[in-house]
């Protein structure tokens, strides 16, 4: 039985050419090692197209049994990584082949590295394939909802290993290019499947990366091979374009450089990106602007439930200058009866969101206001989900939800399957301990709504999508309406007067 999962793997990796048919029997010696087998005797069947999933449930079953892996979720991915990285390419070989369909075009390398880093498993499809996704429609156009199931979940022995392990300072942190290759730990994800592809940007070496939780086509990474603290300033809006420039067929944006509004890495540079059209991108503007010195830059507001505006120009540098002007504005910029603050006690709160791609051969960035104020009544962020929403979605709002697409905890998906059957048949929610933080909402929900089997898994995530505006909405600095048109205008008039 081992020795067919063993012949079924490296057939996987000579079909997906992760492999070369003199790789054979070197990578079969390698996968022996790990299995503690000193023979192999081939089966004399031939396996073809591959099922990975289950040719690894196959490996690890043999592990476990054997004590070679310990029966939990994470020490059973630290050893499934541990081999599908016997059969990957060293990373020399990886930028070779790139850089050469890099040569036919951009898409073409960024196609072959995407598929390569799902076949290598580093990017695990079928975890993938669990996420829930739908579309909603709002009055600021379609809204992306996914409920992530691709992270699996730790369970108790492996938290509780977690915290009885040796901190370790290498990798100084997840995005760390020495992840590249490296075993991991009970408390850190293993990586020898792993690789980057270098790039050059501003001057400064980084790498290219998917992230192995795509949350939208070719999601991915691109972050400085230095660790060194997030910041938004002109140089990172330089950066973007670089990118983009290299990669016209990707979008790339950068998490805010504050915490509350910021992503949660902000002790090492990274962008995200992706080959994806994002409902923000999608979004027209509403109001067009003009910033005096800079009028071969068009301007505008768009509409969307938070504060975005967007710059297009076929000149990159005019248009890098008037989006620093604005950051560097904006970041001193206090409007009280906005209750927008600059800082309080010497803590800053004004940064930016900026999002850059190319458009019809032109430049276009959208730069996303933020502010991190807190208060005793919103204790979490003023700008931020307030707390009737926290059912849904509490957790911070980064440059993925800025741009449309919510990703929402994994607890929704049964919660959400436990509530569908509760209001069909009646049942008492607020006395239910999982569903009773709903409860509210379903009282509103059933005011509007007759619930039978057939309709409520629909109403129920278009009511979540419509949730999901409202949380951006609260993002935004600037309220949807009269006044907070106002409120915008009088900070447009402010970097025109200066």
């Amino acid at each position: 039985m081992i020795n067919d999962s063993i012949k079924k793997l490296v057939t996987y990796g000579l079909e997906n050419g992760l492999l070369e048919p003199s790789d054979k029997i070197w990578a079969t010696n390698r996968l022996l090692e790990a299995l503690s087998l000193d023979e192999y005797d081939e089966p004399k069947e031939e396996y073809k197209d591959i099922d990975l999933e289950n040719t690894l449930a196959e490996l690890l079953e043999y592990a476990c049994e054997n004590g070679l892996c310990e029966d939990t979720v994470v020490h059973r991915d630290l050893f499934d990584t541990k081999l599908m990285g016997l059969i990957t390419p060293r990373p020399s070989e990886v930028e070779r082949i790139f850089a050469e369909k890099k040569a036919i075009s951009p898409q073409t390398a960024t196609d072959w590295f995407y598929k390569f880093s799902q076949d290598t498993d580093y990017i695990r499809r079928y975890r993938i394939s669990r996420d829930v996704k739908w579309k909603t429609s709002t009055e600021y156009g379609e809204l992306d909802i996914t409920i992530n199931l691709s992270k699996p979940e730790k369970d108790p022995k492996a938290i509780a290993a977690a915290k009885l392990a040796k901190q370790s300072g290498y990798p100084k942190c997840l995005l760390c290019y020495e992840n590249v290759g490296y075993a991991g730990r009970i408390n850190s994800p293993a990586r020898q499947n792993h690789r980057v592809i270098g790039v050059t940007i501003d001057g400064s070496e980084w790498g290219l990366q998917y992230s192995p939780y795509v949350y939208y086509n070719e999601h991915c990474i691109l972050f400085n091979k230095t660790h060194t603290p997030m910041v938004i300033n002109k140089s990172a809006f330089n950066k973007l374009f670089d990118f983009v420039e290299q990669f016209p067929h990707y979008f790339v944006g950068s998490n805010a450089d504050l915490p509350i509004v910021g992503g949660s890495i902000l002790s090492h540079e990274h962008f995200q990106g992706g080959h994806y059209e994002f409902p923000m991108a999608k979004a027209e503007v509403e109001r067009k602007v003009i910033f005096k010195g800079y009028e071969n830059v068009d301007a505008g507001i768009v509409k969307w439930p938070m504060s975005v505006i967007r710059l297009n120009s076929s000149d990159r540098e005019a248009l890098v200058e008037l989006a620093d002007k604005i950051l560097n504005l904006w970041r001193g910029y206090t409007d009280e009866g906005a209750f927008l603050f600059a800082e309080t006690d010497g803590e800053p709160h004004n940064t930016i969101t900026p999002i850059a791609r190319m458009r019809n051969g032109r430049y276009e960035m959208d730069l996303v206001l933020r502010n991190n104020i807190t208060t005793k009544e919103h204790p979490l962020g003023v700008y931020h989900p307030h707390a009737e929403l926290h059912h849904i979605k509490k957790e911070n709002i980064g440059l993925i939800e800025v741009m449309g697409l919510a990703v929402l905890p994994s607890r929704l998906k049964s919660e959400m399957e436990k509530l569908a059957e509760a209001l069909v048949n009646g049942a008492d929610i607020r006395s239910d301990e999982v569903l009773s933080k709903h409860a509210d909402w379903a009282d509103e929900l059933c005011k509007k709504y007759t619930f039978n089997a057939e309709n409520v898994d629909s109403i129920l995530k278009d009511e979540i999508g419509k949730i999901f505006a409202k949380v951006l909405e609260h993002a935004g600095v600037y309220k949807r309406d009269e006044k907070g048109a106002a409120a915008f205008g009088r900070f447009v008039a402010y970097v025109n007067a200066r």
